[in-house]
């Protein structure tokens, strides 16, 4: 009997499933949006190459692609092998805490959770919900909840090069020494503010909420319609006490 042909991976093949994972990692850590010229130089890959894959990667459900922002985010296949996959899971108590909030502010009230470098949207308020939560998630120069997330990094330019400093509006700072500028008052403040850096028609406030440690978990984020960022501000005050009571049913 004629032994079986190996028609296993050629010489070139690994190569091609080396970039293919580095791409999920360069989507993984850019976050939602991250664009095909983007990944090709994070990765110093030739454009064809990077469309090939990124594609294939799309095919198999790795990745999406999505059309409003011209970009790609991780696929349900990713969710999958991680174990992360629908609604962020918060306890009964968090979100009863954050429901009373609501009752009290009027304005949007959005929960954000937070790992050392990245963060993620977990309670969207339902009646004044986030234009694009995934933007929030990405450009975190641009939002509150993501400036008062680089204020706590030792060098936030580890964590975000000033090169993915991109222009989402006319307001939105673009240079570091700004940038450093900003993050030293949300350090001196204790809080965020921004207004129509990343959308137009928005000003938003995030409100660190700690561990009973100390370490920033999470932030409650009040937005408001319209360009006046001294409206959001208002809430503050009445945020900060909420936000002490979800430390500890978040830490």
């Amino acid at each position: 009997m004629t032994p079986g042909i190996d028609r296993g991976l050629t010489g070139r093949q690994p190569k091609a499933v080396q970039s293919a994972l580095a791409i999920l990692e360069v989507v993984a850590r850019a976050g939602a949006g991250v664009t095909a010229k983007e990944v090709a130089e994070e990765l110093a890959l030739p454009p064809a190459t990077t469309y090939r894959l990124l594609n294939l990667l799309v095919g198999e459900d790795y990745l999406v692609r999505l059309p409003d922002l011209h970009g790609f985010a991780l696929g349900r296949k990713v969710a999958g092998l991680t174990g992360v996959s629908g609604p962020v899971p918060l306890s009964t108590a968090a979100r009863e805490v954050v429901a009373e909030l609501r009752g009290r502010v009027r304005a949007g009230v959005h929960l954000v959770l937070y790992t050392p470098t990245t963060l993620r949207c977990a309670d969207v308020d339902p009646d004044h919900p986030l234009q694009a939560p995934e933007l929030v998630e990405r450009h975190l120069h641009a939002s509150s909840a993501g400036k008062l997330l680089l204020a706590e990094q030792p060098d936030w330019q580890e964590s975000l090069h000033p090169s993915r400093l991109h222009r989402v509006t006319a307001r939105t700072v673009v240079r570091a020494a700004e940038l450093d500028d900003e993050l030293r008052e949300i350090r001196r403040r204790g809080c965020a503010a921004q207004s129509g850096q990343l959308h137009e028609d928005v000003a938003c406030v995030a409100v660190p909420v700690r561990s009973p440690a100390g370490v920033l978990v999470a932030a409650v984020l009040v937005s408001v319609r319209g360009p006046d960022p001294v409206a959001p501000v208002a809430y503050v005050e009445v945020v900060e006490e909420f936000a002490r009571r979800l430390g500890p049913l978040l830490g």
